[in-house]
């Protein structure tokens, strides 16, 4: 199917409009949308929060009556069925457009080629496809969410240029930048959830929140914690916003001290010492969670790496050399060979401030 240079623009513009939701629509999907007639945009809008109109109804609502015979551009197939908003299909039926693309078909399988199938039966021109990777790039915990119940996650790493997170003492404040720093709080904040380990909270007693002006929301904390080793008075405990404890343990005066300190408390199945990380993840999934950030130590990144379960490493790397007896990235003793080492593409480099942020995919096999 081929699309012309007009069609790319709009829908670039659609783009840019469903980017503008990024902090704000979960746990549903970033959507832009552009209403066109005589090649002239009539109508624009996106999805703002959950709950509010879908990006289809606030474009139509500028459009107005010139939406008649029009071309709407949208990032994700118009959803078909009654959630907390009615259908957008029915929407774009009634107002009487003669042509949607759609950049991606919706991954909901209350949708799934549907929404586009009520609109070409109603008589209306229906093309997808268009841009299809950038609104994807857009979505890919919601995408991931739906195709197999479990969130997208994402490992921040902060490391010297020889690989290293922290001296032997532990000491970590600060390998990276203010600028660096400043990068994580936008990550955090795109994110349903941060998840740490208790050794990185008994560590640095971080609280793990974001502290961008204007942001409200903060994101779920969660924390494991087999054994039930944080303590009451921890400082994330402090902070507004819920922290939630995965656990295998069965101490039930922890358990109390906890819960009366402000904690919520998950018991998973053990996994060779430690909680089974492959249901925790889908524990969040089933919580509509589609984009975890994991900030951790070696230990838990490493577990997380070694079951295939990190889609993305956002590597920030300092001008700095820290020595060989620094701590390093994972903890990966299994890799014995280079046939066992873990491939990753590098999707995305650049300068941040003083460092360097390196974005990779890691290689599923």
């Amino acid at each position: 199917m081929s699309f012309s240079a007009d069609d790319h623009r709009f829908m670039a513009r659609a783009l840019q409009l469903a980017e503008k939701g990024i902090y704000t629509t979960a746990p549903n999907p970033n959507v832009g949308c552009v209403i066109v007639k005589d090649n002239e945009i009539v109508g624009e809008g996106w999805h703002e929060k959950a709950g509010a109109p879908h990006a289809e109804i606030n474009a139509l609502r500028e459009a107005g009556k010139r939406a008649k015979g029009a071309t709407v551009y949208v990032t994700l197939e118009p959803c078909c069925h009654h959630g907390k908003t009615p259908p957008c299909s029915n929407a774009l039926i009634e107002a009487g457009v003669s042509r949607v693309v759609a950049a991606m078909v919706d991954p909901h399988q209350k949708v799934a080629g549907q929404g586009l199938q009520q609109l070409e039966a109603a008589g209306i021109r229906v093309e997808q496809g268009l841009m299809q990777a950038q609104a994807e790039a857009l979505n890919p915990g919601f995408i991931k969410r739906m195709k197999t119940g479990l969130p997208y996650v994402r490992c921040k790493l902060a490391m010297s240029l020889d690989g290293r997170t922290a001296m032997a003492s532990g000491e970590s404040k600060w390998i990276t930048g203010p600028a660096a720093r400043e990068d994580v709080q936008r990550l955090r904040a795109r994110s349903g959830a941060i998840l740490t380990g208790v050794g990185t909270v008994l560590a640095d007693d971080p609280s793990m929140t974001v502290r961008l002006e204007g942001f409200e929301q903060q994101p779920l904390r969660v924390v494991v914690d087999t054994n039930l080793s944080m303590l009451p008075q921890a400082k994330m405990l402090q902070q507004p916003g819920r922290t939630l404890l995965m656990t295998c343990s069965e101490d039930e005066y922890a358990l109390e001290q906890l819960k009366n300190a402000g904690a919520e408390i998950h018991r998973l199945p053990y996994c060779n010492t430690h909680v089974d990380l492959k249901p925790l993840l889908r524990e969040l999934g089933e919580m509509q969670i589609n984009d975890v950030l994991l900030e951790s130590g070696a230990t838990l990144s490493g577990a997380m790496l070694e079951d295939g379960l990190i889609d993305e490493l956002v590597l920030y790397i300092a001008a700095s050399i820290m020595g060989n007896q620094a701590r390093g990235l994972f903890n990966l003793p299994q890799l014995q060979s280079m046939q066992d080492k873990i491939e990753l593409d590098i999707i995305d480099q650049r300068i941040v401030g003083d460092d360097i942020r390196l974005t990779a995919k890691v290689r599923k096999h």
